[in-house]
């Protein structure tokens, strides 16, 4: 969800007032992914790395996202949206991680949209933590294959992502989700984050509908 502190920029406004209305244009955005069909929606909260941004931006970030976590949670049950949160949830504040557990607890039977914030997270981090993972389970260097790193990743129960989304014309992976979108299609568009709409995420899916995806192989056509 790249471009906050540059829209609020162009808005004249401060980045903390960037965040926010990113966060409701992912409110909006998860409604319109449930009602195209989208089954998981997958977003890049904070990366391990964004601790290195400046401390007032950090403290704001961390409390916006525990805000939402408490003033969406009604929302988040009534359309039935089953939470899942990804990433070293112990290096995150103690307030934060209670509201976030509530979350996911208060949602677990929810049989619609998986949502997963990605949170203190980075793709070569759950790559790590897996393979720490196989270690403390006693499994041989024979053992450990895909398989089994696989299902030791943070959310082993969701799918792998079709489509990777990235916003602001970035061009790079910024270690998201780096095991799982092997094959992942990639789709950029120029819009900030809070500038993206309903019809841009359609744009997306249509883009993504109308490729072919050989992993590895051989098309139909070949």
């Amino acid at each position: 969800m790249d471009g906050n502190g540059r829209w609020a920029e162009s808005q004249g406004l401060e980045r903390g007032q960037g965040h926010h209305q990113g966060y409701l244009r992912l409110r909006d955005i998860l409604l319109d992914a449930d009602s195209l069909g989208i089954e998981v929606l997958t977003v890049y909260g904070f990366s391990v790395e964004n601790w290195r941004r400046p401390e007032e931006e950090v403290g704001g970030l961390m409390s916006l996202i525990h805000e939402a976590a408490r003033q969406e949670l009604r929302l988040l049950v009534s359309e039935n949206v089953q939470v899942h949160v990804a990433g070293r949830k112990e290096g995150l504040p103690d307030w934060l991680r209670e509201s976030l557990d509530a979350m996911v607890e208060e949602t677990k039977h929810a049989t619609g949209i998986k949502f997963c914030l990605a949170l203190n997270y980075g793709g070569r981090a759950e790559i790590v933590d897996a393979v720490r993972a196989c270690m403390a389970d006693g499994l041989e260097p024979e053992e450990v294959s895909e398989e089994s790193i696989s299902a030791r990743l943070y959310c082993p129960s969701l799918p792998e992502p079709d489509l990777i989304i990235r916003t602001a014309g970035e061009m790079r992976w910024s270690n998201f989700l780096i095991w799982q979108a092997a094959y992942a299609e990639l789709h950029v568009t120029p819009s900030t984050w809070p500038d993206f709409t309903a019809d841009e995420l359609i744009q997306a899916v249509l883009a993504y509908q109308s490729r072919t995806r050989k992993f590895g192989g051989l098309s139909a056509e070949a």
